[in-house]
């Protein structure tokens, strides 16, 4: 998939970004006085950050006490490692702990408004590997950042050990990442025993409609996932990008086992839930797939599907339980 495509998808499976703005109100209307007020914003921030840095250092304090993440995978690891009341700004959608939702937004993941982080004086501030501007702007700030890797279970556990080492909490870094390692060996065991469905997952499609159709392929964090818990993924094909686009005809030529639909638009859980219905209507029109008439389309509704992080078990149990619904919950036992 190219850069422009991956980008394009990653977009609509956000549902709505932001773009970088500038808030200050009516200094918009003149240029020049538009421009002072936006350098005295930056230098007083940058002031401020290191003086802030500086108090840190005078009082011995290594570990960062104001951290911002700019993603919900980022968010999950950080509240996973004990860190979540230090956590002070978050993006905005990040939803899990629930406790965030009160928290300072700082734009999107693929669109962090640096202005809005630099407010929050925070003396780390941990992003996925996106692009350099807003790394540039941190710099220039001097605010000190992270950047994790995204997109796969071992990005999860290096993410985890990065985050926990520049939180100086190196040891609850290793500790999660052996328990995650432990449940998912657990879930795997006990799959390896049940036969294994053929399974198609759709992470993105259009709106009320079976077209534009995104689908999880070879080496996404999904596949992985669904390989654990026991599951086919019948994209798994030579020269599939991980995200393929595949059209309806595609889907009936493979005619899999079971259909996971993950594309829900809505912004909560409680909303994808209560579209669901509508899901399964759309997808019953196509009778002639063996996953229809065996009532096997199912319609995932939690992030932590879509969300590559610490919650990666219990991503692996649900996919578990859709796959082999009489077999119990999928639980390391």
């Amino acid at each position: 998939m190219s850069q422009e495509t991956c980008q394009g998808f990653k977009l609509q499976f956000l549902r709505r970004t932001e773009t970088l703005r500038p808030t200050f109100g009516s200094s918009h209307d003149n240029p020049r006085s538009y421009r002072l007020t936006r350098r005295i914003f930056v230098c007083g921030i940058a002031s401020a950050a290191l003086t802030s840095r500086l108090w840190a250092r005078l009082w011995g304090q290594d570990k960062p006490r104001r951290i911002v993440s700019t993603a919900p995978s980022i968010t999950e690891a950080l509240f996973a490692l004990g860190l979540g009341d230090q956590v002070v700004g978050v993006s905005r959608f990040c939803d899990f702990p629930a406790s965030v939702q009160k928290l300072p937004k700082v734009g999107t993941y693929l669109a962090p408004d640096a202005e809005a982080i630099a407010r929050l004086l925070p003396d780390l501030v941990v992003l996925q590997r996106i692009s350099s501007e807003l790394t540039d702007r941190l710099h220039a700030l001097h605010i000190n950042f992270l950047e994790v890797p995204h997109g796969t279970l071992n990005d999860v556990y290096t993410g985890i050990a990065l985050i926990a080492k520049a939180a100086a909490v190196p040891e609850r870094g290793g500790a999660l990442k052996d328990r995650i390692q432990r449940e998912l060996t657990a879930i795997q065991s006990k799959a390896k025993q049940l036969p294994s469905p053929r399974v198609l997952v759709i992470v993105n499609r259009r709106a009320g409609m079976l077209a534009d159709l995104t689908a999880a392929g070879p080496g996404s964090y999904v596949q992985q996932l669904l390989e654990i818990a026991g599951g086919a993924n019948v994209l798994v094909q030579p020269g599939l990008p991980i995200y393929p686009r595949i059209s309806l005809e595609t889907v009936l030529r493979d005619d899999p086992d079971m259909i996971l639909d993950l594309s829900g638009q809505q912004d909560s859980e409680a909303e994808r839930v209560a579209a669901s219905a509508q899901v399964l209507a759309l997808w019953s029109q196509q009778s002639q797939l063996t996953a229809v008439r065996k009532g096997r389309v199912m319609v995932g509704t939690s992030n932590a599907l879509i969300v590559p992080g610490p919650r990666a078990p219990e991503a692996a149990r649900m996919l578990f339980d859709y796959m082999h619904p009489t077999h119990g919950a999928g639980r390391a036992s």
